[in-house]
């Protein structure tokens, strides 16, 4: 029997929201994002750890003998940040479902342990489930992956010694996880004896295990635990950003002050229950703009926050970008400008590393995307890594943030147990995301089967939670349904579609995608007046395999599939469509099945990131769109 945690249930949806929402800034097992500065010390957990796997019948013989209380015996090295499933040549590995336990050492300076001084113990992702021992003491459990977590532990860490952390991380997805899964047990002779087999309802392959970041990090007793900032335009051309500073670990009442500045505008005052608000007044802001609506994209600034108590200061510096999203029933607007999304959807997955993630594997996908000339990229079906959205920050390109919501098809996906879980994802998903000026939407689920009256009360829950933690930003989701199935779209603030209409549907006959595509876009219209995004759209291509005439799976179909979109996308953005999200940037790994040869190859690049036929033909179209021309030639040469 596979173990997963079991969440508690709730009876009332309503309760449940009130819920997450009362403790919805609140610090709880996230924090900001690491850094240094005078008041804070930083140290890395990255590199090798040791691993094993357990592979007993019950997947709890880790937890029966506690492993937990010593290191680790009969492991292997595994490197960390990095999905663990293709770093060794074992089948078992790759494919395992269950507790996965990692170990390691770590020392701490004297001076951390002065019980003036928190020291933080932080994840930046474990994927599924979670559970953390330092030397041997529970410290934190998180559900789900590709968002933060930490605790401190400063009690619990020895001087003069190594100290250990241990990890158990478990993989096991089921009909109230996002995304969802299934396992399947087989009797009978034709089987090995406890057989089983796990599912994904999701196109991807389920990597896992400590795939992104670990460290350590220092802060005062009395602690800067999270900045918001939101800008908003005034007439006369000024920016009002108004701020919210979270304080935490203040003892007694002891007095707390505090200091702000932002480009020049400085502001002080008394920390009061923890919060310290106001307003900047800006008079001649630097916004931040998008690569394709301004000459000097990406404007980052820092603001600069301090707190002071008994003497002792803890300061960090939030980099922030002042712009304004409005949405109108033709429009996307950002700093009042119509934007455009030409862009793509993506994963993070790579070679060897699988979903782990590191600098130059970064920079390499974004200096792809500007290569493509991309206006932006969808998180899709997962947060992606913070250091991402970083960098799309700095480019001035676009992001499309996502919940962990994929596969969510039956009526048993959106009960209470699952509301609960995805209205804590979008809690944590906003409260690390919420500053990123690139985050320009949430799209809370990849293709839900929005038909379904269940569907509709879930999703009106998640939208009204969603716009309370942040009515900055416009917030949708992807379907792929037709439009006299939905129910959920009137709730959204904007409409995203799935299309696949020469290749799911009308396979190898992209004639008749202008008219499919037309027909669809009017009856959408028809029922609401709200702006429409293709979200996705694509077709299978093998690298290297051609024909010509084209037929499906060639270099050269994938062109012709994507270009049959471009008149009719020419025709409907000078009036309500907003955006054209190429599925997808690479080539991705995926579970095996008949129709997958090792994985998914709707890329424009290959998994190594090489482009495709398609790529160079994307990236002439992205570059007129970027311009304002329109691009949709019979014929296409490549430069």
């Amino acid at each position: 029997m596979i173990f997963i945690h079991k969440r508690v249930g709730l009876k009332m949806k309503q309760a449940i929201t009130l819920l997450i929402l009362a403790v919805a800034f609140l610090s709880t097992c996230q924090g900001l994002y690491p850094k240094d500065s005078p008041s804070r010390l930083l140290k890395d957990l990255d590199g090798i750890w040791h691993f094993k796997i357990d592979d007993s019948l019950s997947r709890n013989e880790g937890f029966d003998k506690e492993w937990y209380l010593k290191p680790l015996n009969d492991t292997i090295l595994m490197p960390v940040p990095a999905s663990y499933n293709d770093i060794t040549q074992d089948h078992k590995i790759r494919d395992f479902l269950g507790w996965a336990w990692y170990d390691r050492n770590f020392w701490v300076p004297g001076s951390w342990l002065d019980g003036k001084t928190r020291v933080v113990l932080r994840f930046e992702s474990a994927y599924y489930y979670t559970i953390v021992w330092v030397n041997g003491k529970q410290v934190m459990t998180h559900d789900g992956g590709h968002l933060p977590f930490e605790a401190d532990i400063a009690e619990h860490l020895e001087e003069g010694q190594p100290n250990r952390v241990t990890v158990a991380v478990n993989n096991t997805l089921t009909a109230k996880t996002l995304p969802v899964g299934s396992v399947t047990y087989h009797n009978g002779e034709e089987y090995p004896p406890n057989y089983f087999t796990f599912t994904g309802d999701f196109d991807f392959f389920n990597y896992a295990g400590i795939q992104r970041s670990v460290k350590l990090y220092t802060t005062p007793k009395a602690y800067i635990s999270d900045i918001s900032v939101v800008t908003e335009l005034e007439e006369d051309g000024s920016a009002s950003v108004a701020y919210t500073v979270m304080v935490g670990g203040v003892e007694g009442n002891n007095e707390v002050t505090y200091e702000v500045s932002l480009s020049g505008v400085k502001d002080s005052g008394t920390v009061t229950d923890g919060i310290a608000k106001g307003t900047l007044k800006i008079t001649n802001p630097t916004l931040w703009w998008p690569w394709t609506l301004s000459s000097t994209p990406g404007a980052m600034q820092p603001f600069q926050v301090k707190i002071t108590t008994d003497g002792v200061t803890d300061m960090y510096i939030q980099s922030v970008g002042l712009r304004e999203i409005t949405v109108t029933e033709d429009q996307f607007l950002i700093n009042g400008k119509p934007f455009y999304f030409h862009g793509i959807g993506k994963h993070e997955d790579w070679d060897i590393i699988g979903k782990g993630i590191n600098d130059a594997l970064l920079m390499k996908d974004l200096n792809a995307l500007l290569w493509l000339n991309a206006s932006a990229f969808r998180a899709t079906t997962y947060p992606f890594a913070e250091e991402m959205l970083d960098l799309a920050d700095k480019a001035g390109i676009v992001v499309i943030g996502e919940s962990t919501s994929v596969g969510q098809k039956s009526v048993s996906n959106f009960g209470n147990e699952s509301l609960a879980h995805h209205l804590q994802v979008m809690k944590e998903l906003i409260n690390r995301d919420k500053n990123h000026p690139s985050v320009v939407l949430w799209s809370l689920a990849n293709e839900p089967e929005s038909s379904l009256s269940v569907a509709e009360e879930y999703f009106q829950t998640l939208v009204e939670a969603t716009h309370t933690l942040d009515p900055t930003r416009p917030v949708s989701f992807t379907c792929n349904l037709d439009y006299n199935n939905d129910k959920v779209f009137k709730h959204m603030d904007l409409i995203m579609l799935n299309r696949y209409l020469d290749w799911y549907q009308n396979g190898g006959h992209p004639e008749v995608v202008p008219y499919a595509l037309r027909y669809d876009l009017e009856q959408w219209r028809k029922l609401y007046k709200k702006p429409i995004m293709i979200s996705e759209y694509g077709a299978g291509t093998i690298p290297g395999f051609h024909k010509d005439p084209p037929v499906m799976w060639t270099e050269e179909y994938q062109v012709l599939a994507l270009s049959a979109f471009w008149p009719v996308f020419d025709e409907y953005r000078k009036s309500f469509l907003i955006g054209e999200m190429v599925w997808s940037f690479a080539d991705f790994e995926t579970a095996q099945s008949t129709s997958r040869t090792d994985g998914n190859h709707k890329g424009l690049l290959t998994r190594q990131r090489q482009p495709k036929l398609a790529a160079h033909v994307v990236r002439e179209r992205f570059s007129a769109l970027a311009e304002g021309r329109d691009y949709h030639p019979e014929k296409v040469s490549v430069k």
